[in-house]
């Protein structure tokens, strides 16, 4: 999965655009509740990665750190 990828799943959930998100982007404060980050961990344990899990997400909600684990 690209970098790219992960900001346009996560700005899709959002409701904003890409280009509105950027690394440092503390999702909780952006507006990502727990019913959305379940929807991406579903989303990507399909897309193969088996490993994410909603206490991982949830525990650093802050974009770039996603993009790391999932990139």
């Amino acid at each position: 999965m690209t970098d790219e990828q992960v900001i346009a799943d996560v700005a899709t959930v959002l409701g904003v655009e890409a280009t509105e998100l950027s690394a440092e982007t503390d999702l909780l404060d952006a507006g990502l509740d727990s019913v959305r980050i379940m929807s991406l961990v579903e989303k990507w344990r399909s897309a193969g990665h088996a490993d994410i899990d909603f206490p991982t997400l949830a525990g650093e909600p802050v974009l770039g750190t996603w993009i790391e684990l999932l990139a």
